[in-house]
């Protein structure tokens, strides 16, 4: 089937907000004495906060009723850090007239809340152009569980297989192939060598390289 939609991923891809959710995570579990390695924090790149959370805070054995307040400060912090740092990564600008230009429809689909998600679409001004946004900080399940996907496409209106779907993460891979759905990777220069990635159906080092050539070979 002809690929007539495409769903963002936002953190990592559209906005250089990786390393600030890393700084904000390495603030809170320096209160504990705890550290992340670069390797350890890649591997739950793509979990919603509050997963993200859970699965270290297991690790390490702190308290999992403190959850819910370490979510609430890690994700306070992001929006202040994207609000003083955020940058938009190389290509969002192409990415967009392209397929603007080819009439897909378009959405995001992101593990971030509502609040960081609305802040990022403004700076990057493409209010405009994106017709639908789910968050999987609203829904039953997160990456790399499809439902943000499919919930995406269900608003969208878009067929599954009719879509084309762009990440950074291995999680929000395993998310958009379950949903049957193409999967572009634009991996972090750390991770490129990932033997993950085979799983996609196309991997480019950035979104400027995207092309008419690379779209007709999905």
């Amino acid at each position: 089937m002809k690929v007539n939609t495409v769903i963002f991923d936002m953190d990592g891809l559209l906005i250089d907000s990786e390393p600030l959710w890393k700084e904000a995570a390495d603030a809170l579990f320096l209160t504990y004495e705890k550290q992340l390695t670069t390797q350890q924090y890649s591997s739950t790149t793509g979990l919603r906060t509050k997963e993200f959370l859970a699965y270290w805070f297991r690790h390490f054995n702190i308290p999992e009723a403190e959850i819910a307040h370490a979510e609430t400060l890690v994700v306070n912090d992001v929006i202040k850090l994207v609000q003083q740092k955020g940058k938009p990564m190389p290509g969002v600008q192409h990415i967009f007239n392209f397929f603007l230009d080819r009439n897909f429809k378009i959405g995001l689909a992101s593990s971030s809340p509502p609040a960081l998600i609305s802040l990022v679409v403004d700076m990057l001004e493409i209010k405009d152009h994106v017709q639908a946004i789910s968050s999987a900080a609203g829904i039953a399940y997160g990456k790399p569980h499809p439902e943000v996907y499919l919930d995406c496409a269900g608003q969208l209106n878009a067929i599954p297989t009719a879509c084309i779907c762009f990440e950074d993460s291995v999680n929000g891979m395993i998310a958009a192939k379950a949903a049957k759905m193409k999967c572009v990777v634009v991996p972090s220069l750390h991770d490129s060598r990932n033997p993950a990635w085979g799983a996609a159906d196309l991997k480019i080092s950035t979104l400027t390289n995207f092309n008419t050539l690379l779209l007709d070979s999905l």
